[in-house]
């Protein structure tokens, strides 16, 4: 039987400059939901990028004394390092200056114009361009960018336009159904700003910067950038020449994206599919923003914290923990390098490091030539081990929800259970009395088969500390029978913990911080 495919992307970045965390949440989200649906067995297309054209790079190029393919270059490589860092496992990364794409992109135009969906006339307006984006007078906020809160110019050139108004009653009774755009407030946000009040025709191309793919049949416009960008869920996978990616991926089973541009990716993007006749995708999310002293993260403000910064002084799974696990996805979390550093005392040092490292350490101690389950129960045996039968479908529940909080919480509820039940049974004292080895046997094969589950469902999170748990315990990727105890399946069952090399000697897998030293100044984390 074929594996069931999911496909998901991340929105393609500008890159104007380097990216910071912000962009760094949205990335990792996706990849732990990616990591995730692999172990769960499925065919998996992780698609991210950069949107390389547009205005606002040529005059950046332009600053800087580069021609705009040259400056996207560098900036595209720094975007690719950072994503090696932060262990991103995409499949595919666009370019929207990849000459596939840039083809593609003609041809839809092409075929958007000949059925009459686009058609040519002048556009006069306010446009934003850090947000690359056109704005009504009346959507404007004290006269600027109700996004960036940024400037906008008076725009007025000949433009080709699509027909968004055309479909604004299809587009009104999408959002009105439970389940295409979430959380449910941006549906709400869009169908009272948007589409109650009636969508107008947009522009679809520019004619005052080259700097973008040319119309096919009139060379001097360019396609609007956010159109040219939003084409790429569809030209990653060979549309509208190649069949082959697109029958098995599309229609994109969830679209992943910060909250401010959702408008692009829920009113415009499935206009463009109706108007291709194509599926729509089968979910929009927009998360919250990561907020810097309660204002949003932003490279016009000169707020924003280097994740390269952050991963190499605090340790990449733990940033990504950090994101996860700070606020519930879709709510705007407030950063703080104290926030960061508490959460890494709290959770991963004390509660997780302290686990393994004090598990690893009796085993050591006590069982040199080897730990085996002597199956000598006590009473706090059964919690525990209900507990962790039990674990597993919790966490699935909250993924599918993209509640990837929730599903920390999930697994730090047998955390903190695993370490209290080191308190209850005392292995120490159990390990004073002969009589009491078989018990002591059984209570530190408990532990380490709670690690080995916790280790298990942790992955998608924490993409490089489950390998060390495992180093810490012994624990080899198969048992003798060949049954592998890394897969998502071997976190459902019990008392599956070998260690046939034994328990060596290992570093704290999370080094506690001291927070009065470490603790440093925002100027120091932002540029």
């Amino acid at each position: 039987m074929p594996k069931p495919k999911y496909y998901l992307t991340t929105p393609i970045y500008y890159p104007s400059d380097k990216l910071h965390i912000g962009h760094s949440y949205t990335t990792v989200a996706a990849d732990a939901l990616a990591r995730y649906k692999r172990m769960k067995g499925y065919d998996v297309m992780f698609l991210t990028g950069t949107d390389e054209h547009g205005q606002k790079i040529q005059r950046r190029a332009d600053e800087a004394g580069v021609s705009p393919q040259e400056f996207v270059d560098k900036i595209v490589g720094t975007i690719k390092e950072l994503w090696e860092l932060m262990d991103i496992s995409y499949d595919r990364f666009i370019r929207t200056t990849d000459a596939r794409h840039v083809e593609s992109v003609q041809k839809i135009f092409l075929k958007l114009y000949e059925s009459g969906d686009i058609y040519k006339s002048e556009y006069s307006g306010q446009y934003c361009t850090p947000c690359e984006a056109f704005w009504l007078e009346t959507q404007l906020e004290d006269g600027r960018c109700p996004d960036c809160g940024g400037e906008v110019e008076m725009t007025q050139e000949e433009c080709y336009f699509f027909r968004l108004s055309k479909y604004n009653d299809r587009l009104l009774e999408l959002l009105e159904t439970p389940g295409f755009l979430e959380p449910r407030s941006r549906a709400h946000e869009m169908i009272n700003n948007f589409l109650k009040p009636g969508l107008e025709d947009m522009a679809f191309s520019r004619t005052s910067f080259d700097w973008g793919v040319h119309v096919p049949f009139d060379d001097k416009h360019v396609v609007y950038v956010w159109a040219d960008a939003l084409f790429n869920y569809i030209t990653a996978l060979g549309y509208p020449d190649e069949t082959e990616d697109m029958e098995r991926y599309w229609p994109a089973d969830i679209h992943l994206m910060a909250k401010e541009i959702v408008r692009f990716h829920s009113l415009i993007w499935p206009a463009l599919l109706m108007a291709l006749d194509l599926p729509l995708p089968k979910k929009v999310f927009g998360h919250g923003w990561l907020l810097l002293g309660d204002d949003k993260m932003s490279k016009s403000k000169g707020n924003v914290v280097d994740p390269v910064i952050l991963c190499d002084r605090y340790g990449v799974d733990a940033i990504r923990y950090f994101l996860l696990r700070e606020v519930p996805f879709g709510s705007d979390c407030n950063f703080s390098t104290e926030a960061l550093i508490t959460r890494i005392n709290s959770d991963l040092a004390n509660d997780l490091g302290n686990l393994v490292s004090r598990t690893a350490a009796m085993i050591r101690k006590y069982f040199p030539e080897g730990l085996i389950n002597e199956g000598v129960t006590g009473d706090p045996d059964d919690d525990l081990r209900k507990m962790a039968l039990e674990l597993p479908a919790k966490v699935e529940a909250q993924m599918e929800e993209l509640q990837f909080s929730k599903a920390l919480t999930e697994i730090w509820t047998l955390v903190s259970r695993t370490n209290k039940y080191i308190d209850e049974t005392m292995p120490w004292a159990l390990a004073k009395k002969p009589e009491s080895r078989e018990r002591l046997s059984t209570v530190l094969y408990n532990l380490a088969d709670m690690l080995r589950i916790i280790a298990v469902l942790i992955e998608p999170f924490m993409p490089g500390t489950p390998d060390k748990i495992r180093a810490a315990l012994g624990i080899p990727e198969e048992d003798a029978s060949g049954r592998s105890l890394t897969g998502w399946e071997s976190a459902w069952e019990l008392d599956l913990y070998s260690a046939p090399e034994g328990v060596p000697a290992s570093d704290p897998l999370i080094p506690r911080i001291d927070l009065e030293k470490e603790l440093v100044s925002l100027d120091k984390l932002t540029s």
